[in-house]
């Protein structure tokens, strides 16, 4: 039995079990269904609701009150790619890093945690390799989170104000005990960058490394 198989009542029931609980966080009680759907008979909700079961689109405990649960459904999203982001040797940015491509890419709503927005995240294709101890290699893309500060150990988008003017870089931040920012390659071959703070400016943190694996 599949959701086109389902009876009006029983899409009416489903239909509202659904609604209900994206509205209130908690599923309603079969008094609850009943009523909304026009059915007096709790036995009658409770057949049908043993249809739903039956067909995978609810899961029940009828030991619980409210014990109607929705199976886990993993959502596609789509976040926008802006540009590139240079885990190397300083470089100035290119046009391509700034904020313009319109591209995105596609995950799945499990990759990121229960509270994020997506209308917040922004990705970037990462050029380079000075973070591949920390498992982020050139062409993989890095999801960020937009931020204006960040704590010891994050690894951030940062721009930097440097003798080689404006510089879009990811590296791990950290703040030294003298006022100055340190950020930090994951590479052993390369030495961290030593700025005043003013001269930094957090663009984002990372939430998620994408990795593109080789074709």
């Amino acid at each position: 039995m599949t959701q086109r198989d389902l009876s009006d009542r029983q899409r009416k029931m489903l239909e509202y079990i659904q609604s209900f609980v994206q509205e209130n966080n908690y599923p309603p009680t079969i008094r609850e269904i009943g009523e909304a759907c026009d059915i007096s008979s709790t036995s009658v909700v409770n057949y049908n609701l043993e249809k739903l079961v039956k067909a995978g689109l609810i899961v029940r405990d009828e030991k619980i009150s409210r014990g109607i649960q929705l199976p886990h459904r993993i959502e596609t999203l789509r976040i926008p790619t802006l540009g590139s982001i240079f885990a190397t040797h300083h470089i100035p940015v290119p046009d391509s890093a700034n904020m313009s491509s319109g591209e995105a890419i596609t995950i799945t709503s499990d990759l990121l945690g229960r509270n994020a927005k997506v209308s917040d995240l922004f990705a970037l294709e990462v050029k380079g390799d000075s973070m591949i101890d920390a498992m982020v290699n050139d062409g993989d893309i890095v999801v960020l989170k937009p931020a204006q500060t960040a704590n010891n150990g994050d690894m951030v988008a940062a721009m930097v104000n440097g003798n080689n003017g404006i510089e879009l870089t990811l590296k791990h931040f950290y703040r030294e005990t003298d006022g100055r920012v340190r950020l930090q390659p994951a590479n052993p071959t390369m030495r961290p960058l030593y700025l005043n703070a003013e001269n930094v400016q957090i663009q984002g943190k990372v939430v998620l490394v994408v990795r593109q694996l080789p074709g």
